[in-house]
């Protein structure tokens, strides 16, 4: 880890609500959906480099109750621009002592300015210490149901002495573009599963359909409005319904679609 360039202290209000984010050359330039761990890993390179004095990043994304979330297992961090980073945070989880655990519990900022003088975390101290780390600044930003942390460390005591005056504006934009392109991605995913699913239940319907046309007399078009209809009143996924009713070879569908009639 190479020492960069100089830095910033700690006055931000109660964790950061994120604002929407809005789409960017920085965020989109390269396009595609991108892993939401790759995303972490961007972040956290990203923010080393947007501040002078740091020298490494770790990430974690927690939800309310405090467990780990997104491709990391538990008690790990969500990425980390250096790999000795890992064993700082997996002992901040075992500890649940050092500034991430603290940065969620109380949901502000979390300033550490001369590790060597820090009484309140001994194992984080002494994990700090044995890699080189004099300072260091945790960031809390809560988005939708969860809380993302944002450590930032240096090799120079105070060197992070102004971070969240200087840089907090510029920090919030990237988590919130980090957080939207995956929101984005994950209701792609949604969507094309939507659709997956109806392909997949497609041909049934039909069937369920010429069930419903052989006992009705109707078109095709009104025995699949039937069954919307039928699949709206009892609460039911269409395609549960025509399942049923292929499986049962249209069994009570009579009792079922008089019922229909009555409540109209």
């Amino acid at each position: 880890m190479d020492e960069p360039h100089q830095p910033a202290a700690l006055d931000r209000p109660r964790s950061v609500a994120l604002p929407t984010p809005m789409p960017s050359a920085e965020v989109d330039e390269r396009g595609g959906e991108i892993s939401l761990s790759r995303g972490f890993t961007d972040l956290a390179e990203r923010a080393v480099v947007r501040t002078p004095g740091s020298c490494a990043a770790a990430v974690t994304l927690t939800d309310a109750a405090g467990g780990t979330l997104g491709d990391c297992p538990e008690g790990s961090a969500a990425a980390v621009t250096h790999p000795d980073l890992s064993e700082l945070v997996a002992v901040q989880w075992e500890s649940g002592e050092g500034p991430v655990p603290e940065a969620l519990r109380d949901g502000e900022p979390v300033s550490v300015g001369e590790v060597l003088r820090e009484t309140r975390w001994p194992r984080y101290r002494a994990l700090a210490l044995q890699r080189g780390l004099r300072a260091s600044v945790t960031l809390p930003y809560r988005h939708d149901g969860a809380v993302l942390t944002l450590s930032l460390y240096a090799f120079r005591p105070g060197a992070l002495g102004a971070v969240v005056e200087e840089r907090g504006a510029e920090l919030a934009g990237l988590v919130a573009g980090v957080l939207g392109r995956d929101r984005r991605y994950r209701e792609a995913l949604a969507e094309v599963e939507q659709l997956n699913s109806a392909l997949r239940s497609r041909p049934v319907v039909d069937q369920a359909c010429g069930i419903v046309v052989g006992r009705e007399g109707c078109s095709a078009q009104e025995a699949f409005d039937l069954l919307r209809e039928l699949s709206q009143r009892t609460n039911r996924k269409l395609s549960d319904l025509a399942e049923a009713i292929v499986r049962n070879r249209g069994r009570g569908l009579d009792a079922q679609l008089r019922k229909l009639r009555r409540v109209r």
